[in-house]
């Protein structure tokens, strides 16, 4: 019997854990190394309902003191439940024109965000895929704790 009880706690711990983090707004993912790996493509998957009323989209990055760009630079790939794809570059800025980070920072942790979709309206129930590629032409990009995706609705 204690078998089984510890065989459900392992399960439970295992489902509870996972790559990447969500939250009631979107997903989260972090980096182990604090860097994210130039042809690491991130996938995010946002279930999201037919509505009259738009979403919006925000990009977040957290980084610390050690990122060494002004700019972080990726690109999107956006698959709506209806079949259609957007295709857009973007870049995020990091820091300003006195070499200060820009965003809000908390102790040595600071976000930067910038909006992907404003007015997205979604005409079938589904899932909404996204896909990110990191475009910084580095193996790796240091100094990136984890990046994600939050979803509004209007």
């Amino acid at each position: 019997m204690k078998q089984i009880y510890g065989l459900f706690i392992i399960l439970g711990i295992i489902l509870l854990t996972g790559c990447r983090h969500k939250d009631p707004d979107g997903i989260y993912y972090p980096f182990k190394t604090h860097a994210w790996q130039r042809f690491n493509i991130l996938k995010f998957e946002l279930p999201v309902k037919r509505s009259e009323k738009p979403y919006t989209l925000v990009f977040f990055a957290r980084h610390n003191e050690e990122y060494p760009y002004k700019s972080l630079d990726f690109s999107m790939i956006m698959n709506t439940p209806s079949g259609e794809e957007r295709i857009r570059e973007f870049q995020l800025m990091i820091r300003d024109a006195d070499d200060k980070f820009l965003g809000t920072c908390e102790m040595e942790i600071c976000e930067a965000t910038i909006v992907l979709k404003k007015e997205l309206y979604i005409n079938k129930e589904g899932v909404l895929l996204i896909e990110l590629e990191n475009l910084i032409p580095r193996m790796e990009t240091p100094g990136l704790l984890g990046v994600g995706i939050r979803m509004k609705q209007n």
